[in-house]
Protein backbone atom coordinates (compact mmCIF):
# COMPACT_ATOMS: atom_id res chain seq x y z
CA UNK A 1 0.00 0.00 0.00
CA UNK A 2 2.75 2.29 1.06
CA UNK A 3 4.57 1.27 -2.45
CA UNK A 4 1.83 2.28 -4.35
CA UNK A 5 1.04 5.58 -2.48
CA UNK A 6 4.95 6.37 -2.84
CA UNK A 7 4.55 5.42 -6.54
CA UNK A 8 1.52 7.57 -7.23
CA UNK A 9 3.41 10.50 -5.40
CA UNK A 10 6.40 10.32 -7.53
CA UNK A 11 4.39 10.04 -10.82
CA UNK A 12 2.55 13.17 -9.61
CA UNK A 13 5.53 15.04 -8.49
CA UNK A 14 7.16 13.93 -12.24
CA UNK A 15 4.29 15.30 -14.11
CA UNK A 16 3.87 18.59 -11.99
CA UNK A 17 7.72 18.75 -13.23
CA UNK A 18 7.49 17.98 -16.63
CA UNK A 19 4.17 20.44 -17.38
CA UNK A 20 6.29 23.39 -15.79
CA UNK A 21 8.79 22.72 -17.39
CA UNK A 22 7.50 22.32 -20.87
CA UNK A 23 4.84 25.16 -19.73
CA UNK A 24 7.94 27.66 -18.88
CA UNK A 25 9.89 26.99 -21.67
CA UNK A 26 6.91 27.83 -24.00
CA UNK A 27 6.05 30.81 -22.08
CA UNK A 28 9.90 31.87 -22.56
CA UNK A 29 10.17 31.49 -26.68
CA UNK A 30 6.91 33.54 -26.63
CA UNK A 31 8.03 36.16 -24.31
CA UNK A 32 11.24 37.79 -25.66
CA UNK A 33 9.88 38.43 -29.61
CA UNK A 34 5.98 39.42 -28.25
CA UNK A 35 7.48 41.85 -25.42
CA UNK A 36 10.15 43.65 -27.98
CA UNK A 37 7.94 43.90 -30.47
CA UNK A 38 5.22 45.80 -28.25
CA UNK A 39 7.67 47.37 -26.47
CA UNK A 40 9.44 49.25 -29.66
CA UNK A 41 5.62 49.95 -31.60
CA UNK A 42 4.69 51.53 -28.21
CA UNK A 43 7.51 53.75 -28.09
CA UNK A 44 7.63 54.39 -31.64
CA UNK A 45 4.02 55.18 -31.36
CA UNK A 46 4.14 57.63 -28.24
CA UNK A 47 6.76 59.22 -29.89
CA UNK A 48 4.74 59.94 -33.10
CA UNK A 49 1.60 61.90 -31.28
CA UNK A 50 3.26 65.43 -31.37
CA UNK A 51 2.95 64.73 -35.65
CA UNK A 52 -0.64 63.23 -35.12
CA UNK A 53 0.55 59.47 -36.74
CA UNK A 54 0.31 58.20 -33.01
CA UNK A 55 -3.21 59.18 -32.43
CA UNK A 56 -3.93 56.65 -34.86
CA UNK A 57 -2.02 54.25 -33.87
CA UNK A 58 -1.30 54.38 -30.23
CA UNK A 59 -4.80 53.44 -29.08
CA UNK A 60 -4.28 49.96 -31.05
CA UNK A 61 -0.77 48.99 -29.89
CA UNK A 62 -2.16 49.72 -26.06
CA UNK A 63 -5.07 47.62 -26.61
CA UNK A 64 -2.72 45.23 -28.55
CA UNK A 65 -0.63 45.32 -24.67
CA UNK A 66 -3.55 44.74 -22.78
CA UNK A 67 -4.35 41.81 -25.03
CA UNK A 68 -0.71 40.59 -24.23
CA UNK A 69 -1.57 41.25 -20.31
CA UNK A 70 -5.03 39.33 -20.11
CA UNK A 71 -3.06 36.45 -21.65
CA UNK A 72 -0.56 36.56 -19.02
CA UNK A 73 -3.35 36.80 -16.61
CA UNK A 74 -5.15 34.19 -17.86
CA UNK A 75 -2.00 31.59 -18.04
CA UNK A 76 -1.33 32.75 -14.19
CA UNK A 77 -4.83 31.65 -13.36
CA UNK A 78 -5.03 28.39 -14.85
CA UNK A 79 -1.16 27.13 -14.67
CA UNK A 80 -0.26 28.10 -11.06
CA UNK A 81 -3.61 29.57 -9.64
CA UNK A 82 -2.21 32.80 -9.37
CA UNK A 83 -4.56 36.01 -9.72
CA UNK A 84 -3.99 39.11 -10.99
CA UNK A 85 -6.15 41.49 -10.16
CA UNK A 86 -7.14 44.21 -12.70
CA UNK A 87 -8.13 47.55 -12.84
CA UNK A 88 -8.61 49.48 -16.54
CA UNK A 89 -10.67 52.06 -16.68
CA UNK A 90 -13.68 52.38 -18.79
CA UNK A 91 -12.67 53.05 -22.43
CA UNK A 92 -13.98 56.22 -23.39
CA UNK A 93 -16.87 56.43 -26.67
CA UNK A 94 -15.45 59.93 -28.14
CA UNK A 95 -14.26 59.23 -31.72
CA UNK A 96 -12.33 61.61 -31.08
CA UNK A 97 -8.37 60.16 -31.21
CA UNK A 98 -6.82 62.85 -29.17
CA UNK A 99 -9.79 62.15 -26.12
CA UNK A 100 -9.15 58.28 -26.56
CA UNK A 101 -5.24 58.34 -26.91
CA UNK A 102 -4.83 60.56 -23.65
CA UNK A 103 -7.22 58.68 -21.75
CA UNK A 104 -5.53 55.35 -22.45
CA UNK A 105 -2.01 57.25 -21.43
CA UNK A 106 -3.50 58.10 -18.03
CA UNK A 107 -5.00 55.02 -17.25
CA UNK A 108 -3.02 53.67 -14.77
CA UNK A 109 -3.22 50.19 -15.22
CA UNK A 110 -2.31 51.05 -18.93
CA UNK A 111 1.25 52.47 -17.31
CA UNK A 112 1.42 49.60 -15.58
CA UNK A 113 1.33 47.11 -18.49
CA UNK A 114 3.72 49.34 -20.62
CA UNK A 115 6.28 48.88 -17.65
CA UNK A 116 5.71 45.51 -17.54
CA UNK A 117 7.17 44.62 -20.86
CA UNK A 118 11.05 45.72 -20.18
CA UNK A 119 10.56 43.70 -16.98
CA UNK A 120 8.62 40.95 -19.05
CA UNK A 121 11.70 40.62 -21.54
CA UNK A 122 14.47 40.32 -18.79
CA UNK A 123 13.37 39.48 -15.41
CA UNK A 124 10.48 37.39 -16.96
CA UNK A 125 12.02 35.54 -19.41
CA UNK A 126 14.47 34.25 -17.00
CA UNK A 127 12.10 32.77 -14.75
CA UNK A 128 10.22 31.27 -17.18
CA UNK A 129 13.54 29.65 -18.63
CA UNK A 130 14.31 28.68 -15.01
CA UNK A 131 12.06 25.65 -14.49
CA UNK A 132 13.37 23.75 -18.52
CA UNK A 133 16.92 24.78 -17.44
CA UNK A 134 16.47 23.12 -14.13
CA UNK A 135 14.73 19.85 -15.45
CA UNK A 136 16.80 19.55 -18.51
CA UNK A 137 20.33 20.17 -17.53
CA UNK A 138 20.87 17.14 -15.66
CA UNK A 139 20.11 15.05 -18.33
CA UNK A 140 23.23 16.00 -20.12
CA UNK A 141 25.13 15.45 -17.07
CA UNK A 142 24.04 11.70 -17.69
CA UNK A 143 24.65 12.15 -21.25
CA UNK A 144 28.25 13.30 -20.35
CA UNK A 145 28.76 9.92 -18.04
CA UNK A 146 27.26 8.13 -20.53
CA UNK A 147 30.13 8.86 -23.04
CA UNK A 148 29.07 12.23 -24.58
CA UNK A 149 32.28 13.37 -23.59
CA UNK A 150 34.12 10.89 -26.20
CA UNK A 151 32.90 13.16 -28.95
CA UNK A 152 33.79 16.48 -28.30
CA UNK A 153 37.18 18.17 -28.93
CA UNK A 154 39.18 19.15 -25.66
CA UNK A 155 38.27 19.41 -21.92
CA UNK A 156 34.69 19.31 -21.74
CA UNK A 157 33.05 21.25 -18.25
CA UNK A 158 29.90 19.74 -16.97
CA UNK A 159 29.01 22.77 -14.00
CA UNK A 160 32.35 22.66 -11.99
CA UNK A 161 33.14 18.93 -13.15
CA UNK A 162 35.95 18.98 -15.61
CA UNK A 163 35.12 15.94 -17.74
CA UNK A 164 38.61 14.16 -19.06
CA UNK A 165 37.58 10.12 -18.34
CA UNK A 166 35.19 7.98 -17.22
CA UNK A 167 35.78 8.57 -13.60
CA UNK A 168 34.93 12.52 -13.95
CA UNK A 169 32.37 11.61 -16.27
CA UNK A 170 30.35 9.52 -13.70
CA UNK A 171 31.56 12.16 -11.41
CA UNK A 172 29.41 14.52 -13.65
CA UNK A 173 26.32 12.48 -13.31
CA UNK A 174 26.29 13.16 -9.27
CA UNK A 175 25.42 17.14 -9.59
CA UNK A 176 23.14 16.08 -12.28
CA UNK A 177 21.07 13.62 -10.36
CA UNK A 178 21.09 16.36 -7.36
CA UNK A 179 19.37 18.85 -9.63
CA UNK A 180 17.63 16.26 -11.49
CA UNK A 181 15.82 15.92 -7.39
CA UNK A 182 15.68 19.89 -6.83
CA UNK A 183 13.80 20.00 -10.27
CA UNK A 184 11.22 17.58 -9.01
CA UNK A 185 10.65 19.03 -5.90
CA UNK A 186 11.14 22.96 -7.27
CA UNK A 187 10.14 23.32 -10.44
CA UNK A 188 6.54 24.56 -10.27
CA UNK A 189 7.74 26.82 -7.52
CA UNK A 190 10.11 28.45 -10.40
CA UNK A 191 7.09 28.89 -11.99
CA UNK A 192 4.50 30.44 -9.66
CA UNK A 193 7.91 32.50 -8.82
CA UNK A 194 7.36 33.59 -12.43
CA UNK A 195 3.69 34.72 -12.19
CA UNK A 196 4.40 36.21 -8.69
CA UNK A 197 6.33 38.23 -10.04
CA UNK A 198 4.20 39.40 -12.70
CA UNK A 199 1.99 39.78 -10.63
CA UNK A 200 3.90 42.05 -8.68
CA UNK A 201 4.27 44.57 -12.17
CA UNK A 202 0.94 44.25 -13.52
CA UNK A 203 -1.01 44.15 -10.41
CA UNK A 204 -2.56 47.37 -9.14
CA UNK A 205 -1.02 49.11 -5.85
CA UNK A 206 -2.53 49.63 -2.37
CA UNK A 207 -3.34 52.75 -2.56
CA UNK A 208 -5.73 52.35 -6.05
CA UNK A 209 -7.16 49.59 -4.21
CA UNK A 210 -8.35 51.73 -1.26
CA UNK A 211 -9.13 54.54 -3.15
CA UNK A 212 -11.66 51.98 -5.40
CA UNK A 213 -13.02 50.93 -1.70
CA UNK A 214 -13.76 54.47 -0.80
CA UNK A 215 -15.82 55.30 -4.45
CA UNK A 216 -17.43 52.04 -3.93
CA UNK A 217 -18.21 53.33 0.36
CA UNK A 218 -19.53 56.25 -1.18
CA UNK A 219 -21.65 54.78 -4.03
CA UNK A 220 -23.23 52.29 -1.64
CA UNK A 221 -23.96 55.53 0.79
CA UNK A 222 -25.63 57.36 -2.44
CA UNK A 223 -27.22 54.59 -3.12
CA UNK A 224 -29.20 54.17 0.68
CA UNK A 225 -29.85 57.59 0.56
CA UNK A 226 -31.72 57.83 -2.80
CA UNK A 227 -33.16 54.57 -1.84
CA UNK A 228 -34.31 56.28 1.62
CA UNK A 229 -35.19 59.56 -0.10
CA UNK A 230 -37.47 57.47 -2.98
CA UNK A 231 -39.48 55.89 -0.42
CA UNK A 232 -40.30 59.47 0.92
CA UNK A 233 -41.39 60.10 -2.31
CA UNK A 234 -43.85 56.80 -2.75
CA UNK A 235 -45.29 57.69 0.84
CA UNK A 236 -45.94 61.62 -0.04
CA UNK A 237 -47.64 60.65 -3.48
CA UNK A 238 -49.61 58.09 -2.31
CA UNK A 239 -50.62 60.54 0.85
CA UNK A 240 -51.35 63.41 -1.69
CA UNK A 241 -52.69 61.60 -4.50
CA UNK A 242 -54.35 58.00 -4.47
CA UNK A 243 -54.77 57.85 -0.82
CA UNK A 244 -56.89 61.76 -0.82
CA UNK A 245 -59.07 60.29 -3.83
CA UNK A 246 -59.64 57.09 -1.92
CA UNK A 247 -61.29 59.38 1.09
CA UNK A 248 -62.98 61.47 -1.04
CA UNK A 249 -64.48 58.58 -2.70
CA UNK A 250 -65.52 56.91 0.64
CA UNK A 251 -67.40 59.71 1.51
CA UNK A 252 -68.98 60.12 -1.48
CA UNK A 253 -70.12 56.84 -1.31
CA UNK A 254 -71.12 57.71 2.26
CA UNK A 255 -73.25 60.85 1.00
CA UNK A 256 -74.81 58.80 -2.09
CA UNK A 257 -75.59 56.47 0.70
CA UNK A 258 -78.17 58.88 2.29
CA UNK A 259 -79.50 60.83 -0.90
CA UNK A 260 -80.38 57.61 -2.56
CA UNK A 261 -83.60 57.49 -1.43
CA UNK A 262 -84.45 60.94 -1.15
CA UNK A 263 -82.46 62.57 -3.50
CA UNK A 264 -81.76 59.93 -6.76
CA UNK A 265 -80.57 62.91 -9.06
CA UNK A 266 -78.25 64.51 -7.07
CA UNK A 267 -76.88 60.69 -5.63
CA UNK A 268 -76.78 59.79 -9.49
CA UNK A 269 -74.16 62.93 -9.92
CA UNK A 270 -71.96 62.11 -6.84
CA UNK A 271 -72.26 58.26 -8.31
CA UNK A 272 -70.47 59.68 -11.57
CA UNK A 273 -67.95 61.46 -9.82
CA UNK A 274 -67.28 58.57 -7.64
CA UNK A 275 -66.27 56.75 -10.09
CA UNK A 276 -64.40 59.50 -12.05
CA UNK A 277 -62.21 59.82 -8.24
CA UNK A 278 -61.90 55.68 -8.84
CA UNK A 279 -60.34 55.84 -12.28
CA UNK A 280 -58.08 59.26 -11.31
CA UNK A 281 -56.74 56.96 -8.17
CA UNK A 282 -56.57 53.58 -10.01
CA UNK A 283 -54.12 55.45 -12.71
CA UNK A 284 -52.17 57.34 -10.25
CA UNK A 285 -51.56 54.19 -8.52
CA UNK A 286 -50.75 52.94 -11.93
CA UNK A 287 -48.13 55.84 -12.45
CA UNK A 288 -46.47 54.97 -9.09
CA UNK A 289 -45.67 51.29 -9.49
CA UNK A 290 -44.52 52.36 -13.25
CA UNK A 291 -42.38 54.31 -11.16
CA UNK A 292 -41.18 52.09 -8.86
CA UNK A 293 -40.31 49.00 -11.27
CA UNK A 294 -42.38 48.91 -14.48
CA UNK A 295 -44.58 45.82 -15.59
CA UNK A 296 -43.01 46.25 -18.83
CA UNK A 297 -39.94 45.87 -17.36
CA UNK A 298 -40.53 43.06 -15.38
CA UNK A 299 -41.81 40.99 -17.84
CA UNK A 300 -40.44 41.84 -21.19
CA UNK A 301 -37.09 43.10 -19.91
CA UNK A 302 -34.82 46.02 -20.99
CA UNK A 303 -34.90 46.24 -24.79
CA UNK A 304 -38.93 46.76 -24.90
CA UNK A 305 -38.85 49.14 -21.61
CA UNK A 306 -36.86 51.35 -23.59
CA UNK A 307 -38.73 51.10 -26.51
CA UNK A 308 -41.84 52.07 -24.69
CA UNK A 309 -39.99 54.58 -23.07
CA UNK A 310 -38.90 55.40 -26.42
CA UNK A 311 -42.57 55.36 -27.16
CA UNK A 312 -43.75 58.05 -24.67
CA UNK A 313 -41.48 60.54 -25.95
CA UNK A 314 -42.74 63.85 -27.64
CA UNK A 315 -39.85 63.76 -30.18
CA UNK A 316 -39.22 60.53 -32.77
CA UNK A 317 -36.62 58.25 -31.18
CA UNK A 318 -34.86 55.42 -33.17
CA UNK A 319 -34.22 52.36 -31.04
CA UNK A 320 -31.86 50.04 -31.38
CA UNK A 321 -31.26 46.77 -28.91
CA UNK A 322 -28.58 43.97 -28.92
CA UNK A 323 -29.17 42.09 -25.75
CA UNK A 324 -28.99 38.05 -26.58
CA UNK A 325 -30.23 37.67 -22.93
CA UNK A 326 -31.33 39.68 -19.90
CA UNK A 327 -28.89 41.17 -17.36
CA UNK A 328 -29.65 40.82 -13.49
CA UNK A 329 -33.39 42.76 -12.44
CA UNK A 330 -31.24 45.51 -10.26
CA UNK A 331 -28.76 45.81 -12.84
CA UNK A 332 -32.25 46.84 -15.95
CA UNK A 333 -33.80 48.71 -13.01
CA UNK A 334 -30.81 50.96 -12.68
CA UNK A 335 -30.11 51.29 -16.79
CA UNK A 336 -34.42 52.02 -16.99
CA UNK A 337 -34.14 54.78 -15.16
CA UNK A 338 -30.83 56.28 -15.99
CA UNK A 339 -32.38 55.95 -19.72
CA UNK A 340 -35.56 57.80 -18.94
CA UNK A 341 -33.60 60.64 -17.26
CA UNK A 342 -31.73 61.07 -20.23
CA UNK A 343 -34.38 60.65 -22.74
CA UNK A 344 -36.67 63.61 -20.42
CA UNK A 345 -33.56 65.39 -20.18
CA UNK A 346 -33.11 65.39 -24.11
CA UNK A 347 -36.95 66.36 -24.63
CA UNK A 348 -37.06 69.08 -21.92
CA UNK A 349 -33.80 70.89 -22.65
CA UNK A 350 -32.08 69.61 -25.56
CA UNK A 351 -33.96 71.38 -28.28
CA UNK A 352 -33.14 68.25 -30.35
CA UNK A 353 -35.85 67.12 -33.04
CA UNK A 354 -34.76 63.36 -33.28
CA UNK A 355 -33.07 61.05 -30.20
CA UNK A 356 -30.90 57.68 -31.07
CA UNK A 357 -31.38 55.55 -28.54
CA UNK A 358 -28.32 52.06 -29.03
CA UNK A 359 -28.44 49.39 -25.79
CA UNK A 360 -26.12 46.16 -26.00
CA UNK A 361 -23.97 43.87 -24.29
CA UNK A 362 -19.76 43.67 -24.98
CA UNK A 363 -16.76 42.66 -23.24
CA UNK A 364 -18.38 41.87 -19.66
CA UNK A 365 -20.16 44.94 -20.07
CA UNK A 366 -24.11 46.96 -20.61
CA UNK A 367 -23.35 49.80 -22.98
CA UNK A 368 -26.20 52.13 -23.54
CA UNK A 369 -25.43 55.47 -25.49
CA UNK A 370 -27.96 58.46 -26.22
CA UNK A 371 -27.82 60.78 -29.01
CA UNK A 372 -29.81 63.68 -29.28
CA UNK A 373 -29.23 66.24 -32.63
CA UNK A 374 -30.14 69.11 -29.84
CA UNK A 375 -28.02 72.48 -28.94
CA UNK A 376 -25.25 70.38 -26.92
CA UNK A 377 -24.12 72.24 -23.12
CA UNK A 378 -25.03 69.19 -21.21
CA UNK A 379 -22.50 68.57 -18.35
CA UNK A 380 -22.98 66.41 -15.21
CA UNK A 381 -23.75 68.45 -12.14
CA UNK A 382 -25.27 71.11 -14.27
CA UNK A 383 -28.88 70.94 -12.86
CA UNK A 384 -29.81 68.36 -15.68
CA UNK A 385 -30.13 65.40 -13.54
CA UNK A 386 -26.89 63.58 -15.02
CA UNK A 387 -25.32 63.94 -11.39
CA UNK A 388 -28.18 61.79 -10.10
CA UNK A 389 -27.35 58.78 -13.08
CA UNK A 390 -24.31 58.54 -12.28
CA UNK A 391 -24.72 58.38 -8.62
CA UNK A 392 -27.25 55.63 -9.52
CA UNK A 393 -24.99 54.04 -11.99
CA UNK A 394 -22.24 54.10 -9.52
CA UNK A 395 -23.70 51.72 -7.31
CA UNK A 396 -23.34 49.20 -9.37
CA UNK A 397 -19.79 50.27 -10.56
CA UNK A 398 -20.86 51.72 -13.56
CA UNK A 399 -19.75 55.01 -15.20
CA UNK A 400 -21.39 57.88 -17.29
CA UNK A 401 -19.98 60.05 -19.90
CA UNK A 402 -21.29 62.69 -21.54
CA UNK A 403 -19.96 64.42 -24.80
CA UNK A 404 -21.64 67.52 -25.65
CA UNK A 405 -19.98 70.11 -27.06
CA UNK A 406 -22.07 73.79 -27.77
CA UNK A 407 -24.35 73.21 -30.83
CA UNK A 408 -24.56 69.62 -30.41
CA UNK A 409 -24.74 66.99 -30.94
CA UNK A 410 -25.19 65.55 -27.21
CA UNK A 411 -23.57 61.98 -26.71
CA UNK A 412 -24.53 60.01 -23.55
CA UNK A 413 -22.92 57.45 -23.13
CA UNK A 414 -24.06 54.74 -19.94
CA UNK A 415 -21.77 51.58 -18.93
CA UNK A 416 -22.70 48.65 -16.31
CA UNK A 417 -20.05 45.84 -15.89
CA UNK A 418 -22.84 42.92 -15.51
CA UNK A 419 -23.28 39.54 -17.12
CA UNK A 420 -26.45 38.23 -19.16
CA UNK A 421 -28.12 35.31 -18.03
Amino acid sequence: MNTDTESDDFRTRARSAVLAAVQGLTLAVAVLPCGVAFLVLTLVSVALIPVGVGLVTTPAVLTGVRALADARRKLAAEWCGVRIPVAYRPPPRSANPWTRTFALLRDPQVRRDVRWLPVDMTAGFVTALLPALLLFYPFEGFAVAAGLWRVTDGPYWYLFVPVGGPLTALAAAVPAAGLLVLAFRHTPRLMRLHFRLTRAVLGPADGELAERVRVLTETRRDAVDTSAAELRRIERDLHDGAQARLVAMGMDLGTIEMLVEHDPARAKKLLAQARRNSAEALEELRDLVRGIHPPVLAERGLGDAVRALALRLPLPAEVTVELPRRADAPVESAAYFAVSEVLTNAAKHSGADRVWVDVHHADGRLRITVTDNGRGGAAVGAGSGLAGVERRLGTFDGVLAVSSPVGGPTLVTMEIPCALS
